[in-house]
């Protein structure tokens, strides 16, 4: 459909060059000489865009302004005059001007003009009629619903009087200045959503709200996508639970509690007992295998809990030298050492009020683990080079993949710290001892790579899930992730084959490589890793679900050279 251009102007000849020069870029134009035609042309059309001289003899291109903002307000209006000055530019701004063109117009800047403002009327018109249908589908759910911007400003309510005590007209208000008397859980759920750019679905909450002190609700969090991928806003949906006398009524067979996915037994009691732990503000000690989802169980007791509107700050002592680290997590002053030019707030003052989770925790070295413990102990610090005490508010929750009784017997790892850190341990199944889990993980990634490559991927083939079944996935659900990563990078068609997964497992389980898994398919998938991770085999082994060796080893038998 044209573009509809109605052109302003008391003299003839410019409205018919103008109105030649825009038929003849494929624009539909109507023109009028003053400003009782053009309120005789926008009875009959609605246009897309008005360009009015400023100067009409008797009335003013600003008149012209303010009737359009009132019969058409979603029309641009732009400017044309040959004598801009403050106050008419004050004036046009006021009423809503899109933008000024002075005289001498040139054709080729005037459309320039034209085609931003169009560009952004249509911008407008669908973000209108996304409201617009946004808001139908909002009244026909049971549920309260909440719309909002990008900036957390509410654009539709529904149902928020009973559950959460809002107003009536609490439209047009920020949620977070709404959200004082509770614990603001689900207020954290929809952050994540927009920050992670991903719905959060099925995530249980004890509201402890100050007028519902017993409330449990079940919320739902969707981010507004762009068309480049951005969030632009998003959807709160909560449902609340019902109860018999008094008590909550148990969820049966759920299937994800924040990030963690899976609806086995093992996972329904760590779901259980992450629940109890939420606003129990004791050191949690998280213990697994590597890649079970020890990091996806800080986050859920972070956001779970009453510090989800404070910061998480995450660690990986791991990673840094002993140096290195205690600056990290505790700061240090200028010229506490060399390279020290200005002071430094470290990772615990940053996690006042929130939660610091450590990873890799029985790495660290001896003098290290000592000043945990006073940490531990007594929430205070001092940062390097300084003797004056910080005082913090922070909740500790640590992971680790090794045997802390074992360290602790050999000498490596105090005993006082390791049952300061184990008031409460939280153990995470490795995924085979909890193999009914891989469909749903499967079906899970699928959908996230999907989205990420942009592809329409339906399942994997029955052999497949029939290897991932009988698989021993030393790497647990981090190895699947990768796996099925490397599979998409491979897969041209909707269902992942045999053939597209990386030869070592397939190899592992001693089944034939079918036809289509080529040598040459394998060295461009090493290649394709080796680039994603700029050249880092460690993380290139990472993608691919092996180990370092063997991507020294493929890089070796495949020639495979940086360009």
């Amino acid at each position: 459909m044209k573009s509809k251009i109605l052109i302003v102007d008391d003299e003839e000849s410019i409205r018919t060059t103008f109105r030649g020069l825009f038929e003849h870029e494929g624009y539909e134009v109507a023109t009028a000489g003053d400003y009782a035609g053009t309120m005789e042309m926008m009875e009959q059309a609605t246009f897309d865009l008005v360009l009015t001289d400023i100067m009409l003899g008797g009335r003013t291109g600003v008149d012209i302004l303010r009737a359009v903002r009132e019969r058409q307000p979603g029309c641009p209006v732009v400017m044309i005059t040959g004598f801009p000055n403050i106050d008419t530019a004050e004036e046009a701004v006021r009423h809503g001007a899109y933008d000024y063109v002075r005289k001498p117009v040139t054709f080729e800047n005037l459309m320039k003009v034209a085609e931003r403002a169009i560009r952004h009327k249509r911008k407008t018109d669908e973000q209108d009629r996304r409201y617009l249908t946004l808001r139908a589908i909002l009244k026909s759910v049971t549920e309260t619903t909440f719309a909002v911007d990008g900036d957390l400003r509410l654009l539709e309510v529904s149902g928020a009087e009973s559950t959460c005590g809002f107003p009536r007209d609490a439209g047009g208000k920020q949620l977070t200045e709404l959200a004082g008397k509770c614990g603001a859980g689900c207020l954290a759920v929809l952050r994540r959503a927009l920050t992670e750019r991903r719905p959060h679905e099925g995530v249980r909450i004890e509201c402890r709200h100050a007028e519902r002190p017993d409330q449990t609700v079940l919320v739902n969090a969707y981010p507004f996508l762009d068309s480049g991928g951005a969030s632009t806003g998003g959807v709160l949906l909560i449902r609340r639970y019902a109860r018999r006398d008094g008590a909550v009524q148990p969820e049966n067979g759920r299937t994800q509690y924040f990030s963690l996915i899976g609806k086995s037994p093992a996972m329904q009691k760590v779901y259980a007992l992450l629940e109890s732990l939420v606003d129990v503000q004791t050191t949690v000690l998280i213990t697994g295998e590597s890649g079970t989802g020890k990091e996806l169980v800080a986050q859920s007791l972070h956001y779970g809990g009453s510090r989800a509107s404070k910061p998480l700050v995450k660690v990986n002592c791991a990673g840094l030298a002993e140096s290195l680290l205690e600056s990290e997590l505790f700061g240090h002053v200028k010229g506490a050492f060399t390279g020290a030019i200005r002071d430094k707030i470290g990772r615990f003052q940053k996690a006042d009020g929130g939660t610091i989770f450590l990873d890799e925790i029985g790495d660290i070295t001896p003098h290290m683990q000592m000043r945990l413990l006073r940490v531990l102990q007594e929430m205070e610090f001092e940062r390097v080079g300084d003797s004056v005490p910080v005082k913090v508010d922070v909740r500790v929750v640590v992971a680790t993949n090794s045997n802390l009784p074992e360290k602790v017997r050999k000498g490596t790892f105090r005993e006082d710290l390791y049952y300061r850190l184990k008031v409460v341990e939280l153990s995470l199944p490795p995924l085979r001892e909890r193999r009914e889990d891989i469909p749903l993980l499967t079906e899970h990634f699928i959908k996230k790579f999907n989205a990420q490559f942009n592809r329409e991927i339906v399942n994997v083939s029955p052999e497949v899930m029939e290897l991932f079944m009988g698989y021993r996935w030393p790497g647990n659900v981090r190895e699947l992730e990768h796996q099925l990563e490397h599979a998409f990078i491979h897969c041209r068609g909707q269902q992942i084959t045999v053939a597209e997964l990386p030869h070592e497992m397939v190899h592992c389980l001693g089944v034939p490589v079918p036809s289509g898994g080529a040598p040459t398919d394998e060295r461009m998938a090493v290649l394709h890793a080796l680039e994603k991770s700029f050249w880092n085999k460690t993380r290139a082994a990472g993608i691919l679900g092996v180990s370092r060796r063997t991507i020294y080893r493929k890089i070796k038998e495949y020639d495979i050279r940086r360009g």
